[in-house]
This record gives C-alpha cells, structure tokens and sequence, in this order.
C-alpha cells in the first residue's frame, strides 16, 4: 500500500454504499471519491438540507455521480431504525461508519446515552446490525468500516460506566468511544469468522486531518478563543481532508484488507501521509472486553446480529 493514493481505488461500477456523516469533511470526500470510481452513494446525514448540498457539490467535482440523500441521526434510535427501514436499495456492498462528535460538553442523545458513546459507537453498532443481511448478501467484497481515532489509546472502555454517570470528562469520553469502535470492529469480525461469512469488517482513522469536528464544541459553548485555536492546528498542521479519508478508502477498497485490520496515516510522519496498518492499544483487541460490550450494545439498543446467530 505504499504511496496508495485515491487514483488507486478500483472500480467501483456496480456497487452501493452508505457513508454516514457525509456532508462535510471526511465523510464528504469518502462519498465522493466512491461515487467518482462509479459507485452509486447513499448520504446519511442529519440534515436533509446539508445532505442535499452536499450531493450538489459531488455531482459538480465528479460530473456522472451517482449519489442519494437519506435523513440519519445516530444520535436517535428511532432515526436510525427508519433509515434501515427506508433504505431501497437492492444491495449494500460498504457501509462506512464515519460520522462522529469529539469532545462535547455534556449532552445525551436522545435515548438517554451519553452523547459520545451514543453516536460514535450505539448509533453505528444499531445501524450496522440492521444492514446485516444486506451486507452479507453482497457477497465477496462487501465491507464494514469504521472510523476511530489515534486518540482511542487515551482511554479504554469501562464497562461498569458506560454512560460516563460517575464524572464526566470530554476527552475521556471521546477515546473511550473511539476504543469502542475498534472493539466493535473486532468481535464484528470474529463473530463473521465464525459465521464463514464473507463480509470483512475493519477500522481506520485519519490521523490529525483539517475537518470541522474539533472546533464543533468550541463553537458550540461559544468559546472563540478555543474555535480559533483548532482552526489555526487544522490550518499549519492537519493535512487535508483528501490525505486523511485514505486510510478510510483503503480499507473499504484496498485489495489486501483483513479481518479486524486497522489502517492510518505512518506515526512516523505525525499521522500524516499515504496509509499503512496502524498501532492500536492492546485492550482493542480483547475477546472479552469485546463480548461484554457487545452484550451492553445490543440490550442498550436493541438490535441483535441475528443473521450471526449461532
């Protein structure tokens, strides 16, 4: 994968995905680069308004595209039970968990959850078991992806504090959410192992790339100062929303992707540059870490793998 750039992904003609958080930053770039190699790309956004620009500008920077819009909010159950509902589409080969908050003050989503751990990880966890059946019908190739963080090695999962209940702290919030997603990605893929499936779920993150989502809560609380801080880190150290989706394409698209594999930007090179396997925390890869959260997931939520069952 050395040197892998977006003019490597392969063909896409004929395939479907669904990109949540797509109408800005990673997201965005990731529908659009699919779209633009011939697939046709589901927008899952929580404003239908957004989404609809954001399809506008795709169809003008990949003239042909073939992109939809659908309403999603992963921050309510409800929303993302219709969007599975809703979805018409007669198959599903990449479904690309992207949308994200990072570092909020507190807030709940609108089933109770702490806000982090509610969209980052339950809102994907729901969405992805309910387009099971999809995915695994797509037959080889079919991937899930989701989107973590370098930064899930500032916190583990603490399984008797979900919720955060026992003291909120943002940032924690933030990594133990984006260790949540690596620890989905792995059961995930054991549980498809086991299954003979051919459906790969993997992970990537992005490294430290110029999007909106770090100034998101300074701008929510108000806080110039701090808005103007992470913009001018985007502006004089982040590389490009383009650099950092291509640890996300490569591992929805790349020809030697793996089971429970994780890909970046080289640690090396300050998270920055074409990806490769990354580092993770070793608690990512814990099969009973991984069970217990899943159990948690699916009694918080709801939604059971079904299609998994043994």
């Amino acid at each position: 994968m050395k040197g892998w750039t977006s003019s490597d992904i392969p063909d896409q003609t004929g395939r479907t995905a669904v990109v949540t958080g797509a109408n800005s930053g990673l997201g965005f770039v990731t529908a659009r680069e699919l779209a633009r190699r011939g697939a046709r790309v589901v927008l899952g956004c929580r404003s239908e308004r957004r989404g609809a620009e954001a399809a506008e500008r795709i169809g003008a920077q990949a003239p042909g595209a073939r992109v939809e819009v659908a309403p999603l909010d992963l921050a309510d159950l409800a929303s993302v039970r219709a969007f599975a509902a809703e979805y018409e589409g007669d198959r599903l080969d990449l479904l690309i968990n992207n949308a994200g908050v990072m570092a909020l003050p507190h807030r709940r989503t609108a089933d109770g959850f702490e806000m982090q751990f509610g969209v980052n990880h339950l809102g994907h966890f729901a969405l992805t078991g309910l387009l099971l059946p999809k995915l695994l019908e797509a037959g080889p190739g079919a991937r899930v992806v989701t989107v973590s963080s370098f930064m899930h090695m500032l916190g583990t999962v603490d399984p008797r504090d979900l919720n955060m209940e026992r003291g909120y702290r943002r940032w924690v919030a933030y990594a133990r959410s984006k260790s949540a997603n690596l620890l989905f990605t792995h059961e995930l893929a054991q549980r498809l192992r086991t299954a003979g499936a051919r459906l790969v779920a993997a992970a990537a993150h992005p490294g430290y790339a110029a999007t909106n989502l770090m100034s998101a809560a300074p701008k929510m609380e108000g806080h110039r100062a701090k808005e103007r801080f992470m913009e001018i880190g985007n502006r004089y150290f982040a590389q490009s929303p383009e650099q950092g989706t291509l640890p996300v394409l490569y591992a929805a698209t790349g020809p030697d992707v793996r089971q429970d594999d994780f890909f970046g930007p080289p640690l090396q090179g300050l998270w920055r540059g074409s990806p490769v396997r990354s580092a993770r925390a070793r608690w990512t890869r814990g099969d009973a870490a991984g069970r217990g959260l899943w159990a948690a997931s699916e009694r918080l939520t709801g939604v059971r793998y079904e299609a998994l069952a043994s």
